[in-house]
Order: C-alpha cells, then structure tokens, then sequence
C-alpha cells in the first residue's frame, strides 16, 4: 500500500509558536506539537556525517530550494499529488523515505534532508 506524503512544512507559513491549550478535563488527551518552521532544515551535506539544522528551505511557487552552509544547494519541485518531491534538476533523482512520525527524509547523491511532512493515513 503506497502512502501519500503531504509535505506541509514546505508551504513555509508563518506560525506564532502558540499551541492550543488543553482543558481542564483530564480525558482530553494533547495533540503532539507541530514541527518548528523557522526557514530551516536538519541536514547531512558534503563531507558532514552528523546530523546539523543549518540547511536554508527558500519556497517560490512549486520549487523548494534548499542551501548548505558552505553555499552549495539543492533543488526540488513539490507534487502536487501528495507524493512529496522530485529532483527539479541535476542527475541525481530525490528518493524519499518516512523516517519518523510527521517526518521524511530526503536523499539527492551524499546530501540527506530531515523536513516535517504531514503524512495520510496517519
């Protein structure tokens, strides 16, 4: 069965960090927090083997740009059918994987991003 990844931290929209609060009825369970969208994401690119949250997310329309710290990038076109992203251009093509809940991950040649995704059937 094939998943659509909706990846909804792309849209890059403005939040103001305030989580609804919960009641004072103890059988009203909290809704996870949202992912922080502060315009970046987790990043292994280059030579780096950790993991760092120093990589740049630019939107403009359907494109998604992504730049390392050392001033190379990567670019992605977001589908729009649900299914996450595909390698705008270069040779190397975008593969996807779900690595977390709300989370996938996003592998063009040795780079590796972590972006928030909003994830169906979940």
């Amino acid at each position: 069965m094939r998943m659509a990844v909706l990846v909804a931290a792309l849209a890059l929209a403005g939040c103001d960090g305030d989580a609804p609060r919960a009641g004072n009825d103890a059988t009203t369970t909290p809704a996870p927090a949202p992912p922080v969208d502060d315009g970046k994401a987790d990043c292994i690119t280059g030579d780096a083997t950790d993991w760092a949250h120093d990589c740049l997310i630019e939107r403009a329309g359907d494109r998604l740009t992504i730049r390392h710290p050392d001033g190379g990038f990567r670019r992605f076109r977001v589908l729009a059918d649900g299914r996450g992203l595909e390698a705008a251009d270069g040779a190397e093509p975008a593969r996807l994987r779900i690595v977390g809940d709300r989370q996938i991950e996003v592998a063009a040649g040795d780079d590796r991003y972590r972006l928030p995704a909003q994830i169906a059937g979940q």
